[in-house]
């Protein structure tokens, strides 16, 4: 007889309590901030892994990190200084909504389970990402650095923002090293007194202003709805609405083989036009309509990929992100398979890579960034490949397009394959004349000898 284990004893035990799935979904919708599993990380570990600050639990302690840690105290000093505010305070408004902060975290360890360590780490971290906001948004409003910090202070000050305040930004985009917009609201909330409503629509704009979003003021990411954290308010403005007709956002069901979609070389022999649309911060902003593609500019520089690789994991993580960034980053790496097709998109003002050495770098990027790496059929850009596709298939006049270019490339590149071939022609047409002259002729003959015989 089998043996009745504890593991069994507990299955049975769960077994009999409530399954209620719409607990579930309430557990799941929790979930905001991920560690990125070792499949995404295989290709490029450093692209996850912020180099300057932790901003959360996951890399709290790293020995590389640790330096920052004394800042991020005196940056807890001074907003209390100024606010005029007890820490209590402080506490006591981020403390109502730990558990919800402990929930966000997938895979928290056990030592921020219990005791008030993870609602100081919330705190300090908190403090350190508004003070460093507002010295940015200061010194670019050309104020001078509040008077709490020494001129030649390492971190706040005009040194910090040109050499520290970067690898702030970029640390800010690390999936695995988020911190809610929910504490930056409660402690500003506590420290100025204000209403939760405009405070979520204030911490949505000093992210996306200090992430360097174009005209951040007055952005269509800027909703009063809290963003889940900088990641989330980054990728919003990435993907916001663009006013496009309904027929250009159009999703039908997936085929069953992905459309396979031709290079930006090919595309333009068939009689495709690329156009810039304008605008280099809507990913969604790919249209095709009359034989014109529409594309946003893609700027490509040392930023480019670890902001890419961290959207796309955040997306494949978070379920209901959906998978626009990473459809993108596909429908870019399906139309560049050369250099020639970077140098066309480059003149259409498409692609700008001023700051990367040469255009392998942009194909190998693309490249690099869609490796093992899984696109959802069902988005919008998938729609809009099927239209280029069925366009280049069906019209007559993308044949003529594609022949003339076939016959200009293959004859006309080349004087002496040309005089060849306009020899060839010529000799062809010599003997049509003389054939259909010797047809005429013989008919002639047989006429004139039908009547002398009559």
């Amino acid at each position: 007889m089998v043996e009745v284990t504890s593991w069994v004893e507990d299955v049975e035990k769960m077994l009999l309590e409530d399954h209620e799935p719409s607990s579930e979904v309430e557990q799941w919708r929790k979930h905001a901030i991920y560690r990125v599993p070792a499949r995404i990380k295989r290709l490029n570990g450093a692209a996850y892994k912020p180099q300057m600050v932790s901003l959360g639990p996951f890399h709290h302690g790293d020995p590389d990190l640790v330096p920052m840690e004394m800042h991020k105290r005196r940056a807890l000093l001074c907003l209390l200084r100024r606010a005029g505010r007890p820490l209590r305070d402080l506490l006591a408004a981020v403390g109502e909504v730990k558990e919800q902060l402990r929930a966000a975290y997938v895979g928290l360890g056990d030592e921020w389970r219990g005791g008030d360590r993870f609602v100081e780490m919330m705190i300090v971290d908190g403090c350190f990402l508004l003070e460093v906001m507002r010295m940015a948004a200061a010194a670019g409003q050309r104020r001078t650095v509040h008077p709490d910090y020494a001129p030649n202070d390492p971190v706040f000050s005009r040194h910090g923002l040109l050499y520290m305040v970067p690898y702030v930004q970029r640390d800010m985009l690390m999936v695995e090293n988020q911190l809610p917009l929910l504490v930056l609201q409660r402690i500003f909330a506590a420290e100025g007194g204000i209403g939760k409503t405009s405070t979520n629509v204030l911490m949505n704009r000093m992210v996306l202003n200090f992430l360097g979003v174009a005209d951040a003021d007055n952005h269509p990411a800027l909703v009063a709805s809290l963003g889940l954290h900088p990641l989330d308010m980054y990728r919003r403005s990435l993907l916001h609405a663009t006013g496009r007709r309904d027929r250009d956002i159009h999703v039908e069901e997936p085929a069953a083989k992905p459309v396979d979609v031709r290079s930006a070389r090919k595309l333009h022999e068939s009689g495709i036009r690329f156009r810039h649309s304008g605008r280099a911060d809507c990913l969604r902003d790919v249209r095709f309509y009359g034989g014109t593609l529409t594309m946003p500019q893609l700027f490509v520089d040392d930023s480019t990929e670890y902001k890419f690789l961290n959207l796309m994991a955040f997306e494949a993580l978070h379920v209901g992100a959906g998978g626009d960034v990473t459809a993108y980053v596909f429908f870019m790496r399906s139309i560049v398979g050369s250099v020639e097709d970077v140098r066309l998109l480059r003149s259409k003002g498409i692609v700008r890579s001023d700051w990367v050495d040469s255009d392998e770098t942009v194909v190998r990027l693309l490249n690099d960034m869609t490796k093992d790496v899984v696109c959802d059929e069902c988005s919008p850009l998938c729609a809009v490949q099927g239209e280029v596709e069925a366009y280049c298939r069906s019209n007559v006049r993308v044949f003529l397009h594609v022949s003339w270019c076939y016959l200009r490339r293959t004859y006309f590149g080349n004087p002496w394959t040309f005089l060849s071939l306009a020899a060839g022609v010529l000799l062809l047409v010599t003997d049509i004349i003389q054939t259909v002259y010797a047809i005429l002729s013989y008919e002639v003959q047989g006429k004139r000898e039908y009547h002398d015989h009559k």
